[in-house]
């Protein structure tokens, strides 16, 4: 039995926390508030930035799972703060240092994402993300730490709510048979990475000396339109046929003036608007994770929004 730590609860951070534990590993999560303990997993309330506090909770421990973030309109205040410590708390301690990535680093681009494209997005949410994996890939090459970045697309599948762009806005009424309403073009191709392949990635590569000192990219199923996807849970619900429509600009543009989610959306909109579509045959080519089947995503993601509540 091993000693994992996991830095936030999230969606990302709770599947992999309970991964770990139901391999038979001891968890730590670390969060501001903390929470009761759960089979297998304590959790520690720290401010993970804090180096010398995860430093300490981080003793004894083969991995470190970063899985959280900061507020999304705080990215590029917090974020150099946040990876400093984890940084700093993997040096000291030997664990293998995991970082949960995204694709923000990349920037718009024409073309399937792949691990090698150049990290060159200009806006400074993208900018952030890629200083997260530049300041952790020094580290790693200096020799000071082992690390790797496990890249995701937008997350989707059970435990994946307010966050969501398939979630708590459009899951709940598609299962009622209402019409859904989705950002940019709902017919453009878009990656969805399915969160228990998130998490299976993140404790692999933990564990694989093969994958340390590179990026990689969850498996993630074939590109589906929103559409697309709404129709599927539809289908799976059988509720029948829905509406999908996209989100008028006017609409998100006064939903911005209260809320800095709604504001801070406009630098990425480029992923909504256009083909996002990542490939991760690098990854599926050299480890034993794979993406999980389109249909059992389907299946899982309704049947879990039902056992929470959906009528």
């Amino acid at each position: 039995m091993s000693i994992h730590v996991v830095i936030g609860y999230g969606p990302a951070g709770a599947a992999t926390a309970r991964l770990l534990a139901g391999q038979g590993h001891s968890v730590r999560v670390v969060t501001r508030s903390g929470r009761r303990p759960e089979p297998g997993i304590e959790h520690v309330a720290a401010d993970a930035a804090d180096s010398a506090r995860l430093t300490g909770i981080a003793r004894g421990a083969v991995a470190i799972h970063g899985c959280a973030a900061p507020p999304y309109h705080r990215w590029a205040a917090q974020w150099p703060q946040l990876a400093a410590s984890m940084g700093a708390a993997a040096e000291a301690t030997g664990a293998v240092l995991v970082v949960l990535g995204n694709l923000y680093g990349y920037g718009p681009v024409d073309r399937p994402m792949t691990e090698d494209l150049p990290l060159a997005a200009t806006g400074p949410k993208g900018r952030a993300r890629a200083a997260v994996w530049e300041q952790v890939r020094t580290l790693h090459e200096e020799g000071r730490i082992r690390a790797v970045e496990v890249r995701a697309s937008d997350f989707f599948g059970p435990g994946v709510t307010d966050g969501g762009h398939l979630a708590s806005r459009v899951v709940p009424r598609l299962l009622r048979g209402r019409s859904v309403s989705v950002l940019g073009d709902p017919d453009a191709p878009h990656s969805w990475t399915y969160l228990p392949d998130v998490a299976a990635a993140l404790v692999e590569a933990a564990g694989a000396e093969q994958a340390w000192g590179r990026a990689w990219h969850v498996p993630t199923a074939p590109a589906q339109s929103a559409r697309q996807m709404v129709g599927r849970l539809a289908a799976e619900a059988g509720t029948g046929p829905v509406a999908v429509r996209r989100t008028p600009p006017a609409v998100l543009g006064a939903a911005s003036l209260f809320s800095p989610l709604i504001r801070e959306l406009r630098e990425i909109r480029y992923q909504f608007d256009r083909p996002f579509v990542v490939d991760s045959s690098a990854y599926e080519s050299a480890f034993a994770v794979h993406a999980t089947p389109l249909d059992e995503q389907i299946r899982a993601t309704v049947a879990w929004w039902r056992e929470h509540g959906v009528p």
